[in-house]
């Protein structure tokens, strides 16, 4: 009987050996003469499942599944789905060539720009010391603990970098910043949105470097331009976040963390597939992996000026149709960080068409077919353009015009 393989060994130099070994010892299956060898036709589990696909007219949000993946990212994932692989190999032949194409020293494929917050934060905790991968976020005895971050730049993702054990020092200005690191300081934390605050990221990278403490930026929602994706590791930031999922249209559950060599060194012994530590549950799998490296290669050979042409096309077509509709303006808009592209942004008069932003957004969502946006503070909404197909943009501008009654 062949001596049973335990994970753990996969890990070592011998996995290769004991792998083949292991696999000589079971008949891989084989074919019937009468089976086909033709691709599987898929079936639509969408409609087997009665969900309503929509169109996107909102943005990359997680909670729409993001963006739609090109044919090529989804050829590769199909390609790669259909071979195993060593995955602790994947990650870093993946992890080079990202870093070659993205101009810094070190990357690694992430399930998500949320986890890479957190094994890029354990990275700088623990500092590649094992037994403090398996310790936090529990006991933090003798490590630093400390993420200085701006007031401001507190979000919704601060639970990503809490779970590392580590507690936040909220500054103003840039004299509580210098005076804020203390020996327990162990990173600092930038929200690319650089407008939120009161310190630039110039500032807030020189005086972190100042006082030798690892700069981390969250940019998940940056990209376009492509250039964003080498200007903040150039700009001197320690560690870079981008969502695989966003812009870069690759698998949703995709992220991409940016950076030094040791820290990204010190980020893979916290992640996936290491059993005993905190990203242990952040597992990113061989197509996600190829996935995303997919959509860099087919995101870097596109053009920022081809791209925003087509959406400006898009935008500047569904506000001149709702631009005619009377008490109703429409413009379009490029947002200066996130989601750099342009947009159609309506307002109108509410009170006098007795038609709120939130029924208008009901409505289209009720339709058919199901169209999602997304509000504005102070009313109005804002349509998202560059995640549309063929027509779509105006079949958006058409459902408008119906619930407008033009």
């Amino acid at each position: 009987m062949p001596e049973k393989i335990s994970r753990r060994k996969l890990f070592h130099k011998s996995a290769s050996a004991a792998v083949a070994g292991a696999a000589a010892a079971y008949a891989a299956p084989v074919l019937r003469a009468n089976e086909s060898t033709l691709p599987a036709k898929g079936v639509d589990y969408y409609q087997k499942l009665g969900v309503t696909p929509l169109i996107n007219a909102a943005g990359t949000y997680t909670i729409l599944t993001a963006s739609i993946m090109p044919e090529e990212v989804q050829a590769a994932i199909a390609l790669a789905s259909s071979q195993p692989v060593h995955l602790l190999e994947l990650h870093d032949a993946a992890g080079a060539y990202l870093a070659k194409r993205l101009k810094c020293e070190a990357a690694l494929v992430t399930s998500g720009a949320a986890a890479a917050l957190t094994v890029g934060t354990a990275a700088c905790v623990t500092l590649g010391n094992k037994e403090a991968v398996v310790n936090i976020p529990i006991d933090m005895s003798g490590l630093k603990n400390e993420v200085i971050v701006q007031k401001t730049h507190r979000y919704e993702y601060d639970h990503a970098l809490r779970n590392c054990g580590i507690r936040y020092v909220e500054v103003d200005t840039m004299d509580e910043y210098q005076k804020a690191f203390t020996d327990k300081t162990v990173m600092t934390h930038f929200f690319n949105a650089e407008e939120r605050g009161k310190i630039s990221r110039e500032d807030w990278i020189r005086v972190a470097n100042q006082h030798n403490v690892p700069c981390f930026n969250d940019a998940a929602a940056d990209v376009p331009p492509i250039s964003n994706l080498w200007k903040y590791t150039q700009m001197g930031f320690d560690l870079v976040t981008f969502s695989g999922g966003k812009g870069l249209r690759g698998p949703q559950c995709t992220g991409l963390l940016l950076g030094r060599k040791d820290l990204i060194e010190a980020a893979k012994l916290n992640n996936s597939p290491y059993s005993n530590s905190i990203g242990r549950g952040l597992k990113v799998a061989k197509e996600e992996i190829v996935g995303l490296v997919a959509a860099v290669d087919w995101f870097l050979s596109q053009d920022d000026a081809a791209m925003e042409a087509e959406f400006q096309k898009r935008a500047a077509l569904i506000a001149a149709k709702v631009q005619a509709i009377p008490t109703v303006k429409a413009q379009v808009f490029i947002p200066e960080i996130a989601n750099h592209v342009p947009h159609a942004v309506l307002e109108w008069d509410e009170q006098a068409r007795n038609l709120t932003s939130q029924q208008v957004a009901k409505q289209l969502l009720e339709g058919e077919p199901s169209i999602a946006v997304s509000g504005q503070r102070g009313g109005g909404l804002r349509i998202s353009v560059w995640l549309m197909r063929g027509d779509e943009h105006e079949i958006v501008a058409r459902r408008l015009q119906e619930i407008f009654k033009v």
